[in-house]
């Protein structure tokens, strides 16, 4: 007589039970994701191309206050050069925003209009000793970062990578350009007086390169 196993009885259900879990699960991650979904229309505030970083729309956005700012603070550069004479560190403290290569001073300089060379034209300021030298940029070319830097307010932090943080300085530069030297003509700059409100670096205290905010010609 042969003996078989019998098989062993299943379990009613189990396997819809197994079934109803994944489904429910499924339907769980699911929903789950829909919660963490954010549906942004194209052109939105929320669109990520709308948010991208303009260097353009920086520079029109900052100038104006920085120019405001530079007329506010801007010291007389008979008085500026008289501080500076007796303690440099000082007056870069007192009346400069400290950068990692000097500090940027604002000043407003009176005097008559030399030779133009490289971007630049010499200015004769009264009340400066004569070995003072002081050339404003008058363009088409802008070089250097003391706009961007002359407030103190626009950092490093602000932006993603270095590119755009010089990006930004180059843009501030650009409007500056637009508003300042708008109908002014370099070439024509040679013996005539004129006021004008800049900022500068203090590295040579007889060697001043100023980045203007503001030109008067008289």
């Amino acid at each position: 007589m042969n003996t078989q196993s019998a098989p062993a009885p299943s379990t009613p259900g189990k396997g819809n039970l197994k079934t109803i879990v994944s489904a429910v699960a499924a339907i769980v991650v699911i929903g789950a994701i829909a919660l963490d979904t954010k549906v942004v229309q194209i052109g939105s505030a929320n669109d990520v191309r709308q948010q991208a970083f303009s260097p353009e729309t920086f520079g029109a956005e900052q100038f104006p206050k920085i120019q405001a700012d530079v007329e506010k603070r801007a010291v007389a550069a008979s008085d500026l050069a008289a501080a500076i004479a007796a303690d440099k560190k000082a007056a870069g403290e007192k009346y400069g925003v400290a950068t990692s290569t000097g500090p940027v001073i604002p000043v407003t300089l009176s005097g008559t209009f030399g030779a133009r060379k490289s971007n630049t034209n010499e200015m004769k300021i009264d009340g400066l000793p004569p070995e003072t030298v002081v050339r404003v940029q008058t363009g088409p070319a802008v070089n250097g970062t003391d706009l961007r830097d002359a407030t103190g307010t626009i950092e490093f932090g602000q932006f993603t990578n270095q590119i755009q943080y010089q990006d930004a300085g180059s843009a501030i530069n650009n409007e500056m350009k637009k508003t300042v030297f708008a109908g002014l003509d370099p070439d024509q700059l040679d013996g005539k007086t004129a006021t004008v409100i800049g900022v500068f670096k203090l590295i040579n205290p007889k060697n001043w390169l100023v980045t203007p905010v503001k030109v008067d010609v008289r």
